[in-house]
């Protein structure tokens, strides 16, 4: 890390072997037995080595306490680990327990799996009310956030967190650089009841006078950009509402689209789909089942650990 004339890194990581402390900077090794009786996390300190950079001035500073971590019964770092059955009993565990667990305030704990709805996947499922809508948590490295397509008086409308208000999905085509309506249409389908449903929705580009991407007349990146949440931004160069706009396209809506260079055209095609989708399961009533194992994942202890991290 490198913040102005002073740089430091991380040379090394270490996980040591579980211990409590008994006065100022005094500790002992514990067992997990003495953690369950005095209601005490089974942990381990974490430290590393730091090496501080300032100018010409190099310092190195080892074993640096940084926190603690909760250690599993029977892994490598635990005191059990290697124990006879007589080692054991001097310890008051049994040798038969198998472990896997940890123990937290004197409770011992497991991380179970956990279901979620798969990532990055379009999921069309209808309300209370019947009205078919489609959805797509997008998730990255950077990033993640949930897209919605909703149905309103039989128009599409993009639904998003970031939008103040509903996005008619003509417009979000036409901010992504597709200016034609036959493109437009060619891309979701050509089946005669498939342009009908979505004729509607063109109408919203007519209603709001927006033809093109950047016309003089109405801008559509400028129709999305004074629909966009204000948020906070300290420090650099104040974004105009139009660059705001395609940077959230570009960025934040369908997040796991990749765009490179502002260039829409696979959001454009996603988008498409799943407009698609959505007009098929109002037509045949065919929406994804949220119980199938199919559009479920199962997330282990290290993604489950990972999502605690990053927050």
């Amino acid at each position: 890390v490198d913040s102005g004339n002073l740089c430091y890194r991380y040379l090394n990581i270490y996980v040591g072997i579980p211990d409590v402390e008994e006065s100022f900077n005094v500790t002992r090794p514990v067992s997990p037995h003495e953690c369950r009786l005095r209601d005490m996390t089974y942990s381990a300190p974490i430290t590393v080595d730091i090496e501080y950079t300032r100018g010409s001035q190099r310092i190195i500073r080892n074993a640096l306490p940084i926190g603690r971590m909760p250690i599993m019964l029977r892994s490598s770092n635990c005191v059990l680990t290697g124990k006879t059955p007589a080692e054991f009993a001097k310890l008051n565990e049994c040798p038969l327990d198998p472990g896997g667990y940890f123990i937290v305030k004197g409770v011992e704990k497991v991380i179970l799996i956990q279901e979620q709805l798969s990532k990055n996947r379009i999921i069309v499922e209808a309300d209370r009310k019947g009205t078919v809508g489609a959805s797509v948590t997008s998730s990255t490295h950077e990033k993640k956030s949930r897209t919605n397509m909703a149905v309103k008086q039989g128009r599409f409308y993009l639904r998003h967190n970031t939008l103040s208000e509903d996005i008619p999905i003509a417009i979000i085509f036409k901010a992504m650089g597709v200016e034609s309506d036959q493109e437009i249409v060619q891309m979701i389908g050509t089946e005669e009841h498939v342009m009908a449903a979505f004729a509607p929705s063109l109408e919203e580009c007519q209603k709001a006078q927006i033809f093109t991407q950047m016309q003089l007349c109405g801008f559509a990146l400028k129709y999305i950009g004074n629909k966009v949440r204000r948020q906070r931004m300290w420090g650099g160069p104040k974004k105009t509402k139009m660059e705001e706009a395609r940077e959230l396209l570009a960025t934040t809506i369908l997040a796991h689209v990749i765009v490179k260079e502002f260039n829409f055209r696979a959001k454009c095609i996603y988008t498409a789909v799943m407009v698609r989708r959505v007009i098929l399961a109002q037509g045949e009533n065919k929406v994804d089942d949220r119980d199938y194992y199919g559009n479920k994942r199962l997330e282990l202890a290290g993604q489950v650990g990972l999502f605690l991290l990053s927050q």
